[in-house]
């Protein structure tokens, strides 16, 4: 019900303020065509009932003055000569003077019991001002209604009746009545050119309103415009260009869009201010890990070589010093490992270029699954190659790097004895290169910071000597550089990360 509603009710701001203005134009226009109905029914049926007061007294009248049968007085009815045909026998006097119109009908009722020699309707015709007698469903209708006073009442083959009730003082009820149909005609008529007026009115209106909101929502346009253009910026990193705003003038304060402008434009000035400072810190921040990157690495090589020195001395060194030294430079390897990471992604957040020439991936592959091999043997390790050679375009020592990465993310988070399977798969443009494990799986804690830098899994998943925290992270940079992408998904039991880079 919920969707039907939603799907049948107008979304957009245009569509609703149209919807809005018809609806109420088409209740406006209803309320004044049912007033203008009601007042005019009200005055002719006033007018008409004061034509019936006039025909009753005609009527009492003629019937007073005793004229039965021979026809209708003719010079009464003016527009009919003396040649005209006369009217049969019966008709009645009390219908046929003058200022009496068609279809006036006149019945008189005699101790309760209608007078069927005085009950008729007046019929006026070209040649002819006739009267035709009531039958007797139609006058024990009107008898229903005898007494005094004006009623309304349908009766069998004649429509609608006005009719007027009027005792005499011989005790007889004397009813004269006048058609409704002149009125209803009237009324209906009215309804129908109201009807037709509200119709052409509101077509006219929707089409000159659709017309005149369009033009005056096109400010509201050109501020979602705007907005629009910044939402599809790459905000997140990088020396950002925030220039859009909303144009002068739709910054007015006196309208309701232009303040809606000027809020913007005035958030925009912040948003970019506070992305320049990110930006300049950042830069900061990389300065400095690119430099004490750089100069850790000559300590640290130095440190190697003396405790490697040490290792090589002839002279008898005691066993807790040897021991010393080879801790010293072990810690040592793995420090420079560290620095040589943090060095590689201060220039990967810097844009510096990496070599762009074709590389077979495939060859990739199997060296780096190669070197898995030796170096993680209680593992299983396994290829999904296709038949033909893939190509992508990038730089081979980077790419390679990606892969060992890979392989050594799954070969020290996972127990002995998994296996780990490498494919490649090329489709749309696109080379796909998978690694999948059959481990325990990430954390879903853990998941969605995997590829971030310093990120470490569980005690599962976390070799014993400690991680670093930055394999993922250089996979991630990597592969943007080669404006690739890198995505996991993980369960018990499967974990894969797939890397999909253009092919050549």
């Amino acid at each position: 019900m919920n969707s039907l509603r939603s799907r049948l009710t107008p979304q957009s701001l245009r569509s609703r303020l149209l919807v809005t203005t018809i609806a109420l134009l088409l209740g406006v226009g209803l309320v004044i065509g049912v007033v203008t109905t009601i007042a005019l029914r009200h005055t002719l049926n006033g007018q008409l009932n004061t034509q019936l007061e006039e025909a009753a007294g005609r009527s009492q009248r003629l019937v007073a003055g005793d004229f039965r049968g021979g026809g209708v007085p003719r010079p009464g009815l003016p527009g009919f000569d003396a040649d005209d045909t006369a009217c049969a026998t019966g008709s009645l006097p009390a219908l046929g003077g003058p200022g009496q119109v068609d279809g006036t009908l006149y019945a008189q009722f005699v101790g309760g019991r209608v007078d069927l020699a005085d009950t008729g309707v007046l019929e006026i015709s070209a040649t002819q001002a006739c009267s035709s007698p009531l039958t007797g469903a139609q006058a024990a209708q009107l008898r229903s209604v005898a007494g005094d006073g004006q009623h309304t009442v349908d009766l069998d083959g004649l429509g609608d009746y006005r009719v007027s009730a009027t005792t005499r003082a011989d005790g007889s009820v004397a009813v004269t009545g006048l058609p409704l149909d002149g009125v209803n005609r009237t009324v209906l008529s009215v309804i129908a050119v109201e009807a037709g007026a509200l119709l052409v009115g509101v077509a006219a209106a929707a089409v000159l309103g659709s017309v005149l909101i369009r033009r005056d929502l096109l400010p509201l346009r050109r501020v979602a415009a705007t907005a629009g253009r910044v939402s599809e910026l790459q905000l997140d990193r990088g020396d950002v260009g925030l220039e859009d705003r909303v144009p002068l003038q739709d910054t007015d304060e006196n309208t309701e869009v232009g303040r809606v402008g000027l809020a913007l434009n005035r958030m925009l000035d912040h948003v970019s201010s506070a992305l320049e400072a990110r930006h300049a810190s950042e830069l900061q921040v990389r300065q400095f890990v690119a430099d004490a990157s750089h100069e850790l690495r000559t300590p640290l090589a130095a440190i190697r070589g003396y405790s490697e020195l040490t290792r090589r001395s002839r002279d008898a060194v005691p066993p807790d010093v040897l021991h010393a030294m080879g801790r010293v430079e072990s810690e040592a390897v793995r420090m420079t490992g560290l620095v040589e990471d943090l060095l590689l992604l201060a220039r990967l957040d810097a844009g510096r270029p990496l070599e762009r020439r074709p590389v077979d991936l495939t060859m990739i592959v199997l060296d780096a699954v190669s070197d898995a091999q030796v170096a993680g043997r209680d593992h299983t390790w396994r290829l999904d190659l296709p038949d033909e050679v893939v190509e992508v375009v990038g730089d081979q020592g980077r790419l390679h790097q990606v892969l060992t990465n890979l392989l050594a993310n799954a070969r020290t988070h996972t127990p002995p004895g998994t296996t780990v399977t490498v494919g490649i798969r090329a489709e749309g443009g696109a080379a796909h290169l998978d690694v999948v494990d059959d481990g325990p799986g990430i954390p879903p804690q853990t998941l969605p910071h995997v590829f971030e830098r310093f990120a470490r899994g569980d005690s599962s998943r976390s070799r014993e000597a400690g991680s670093t925290g930055l394999g993922l992270a250089i996979v991630d940079a990597v592969v943007a550089s080669h404006h690739g992408a890198v995505s996991v998904q993980s369960t018990p039991g499967r974990t894969a990360f797939r890397v999909t880079l253009p092919t050549a």
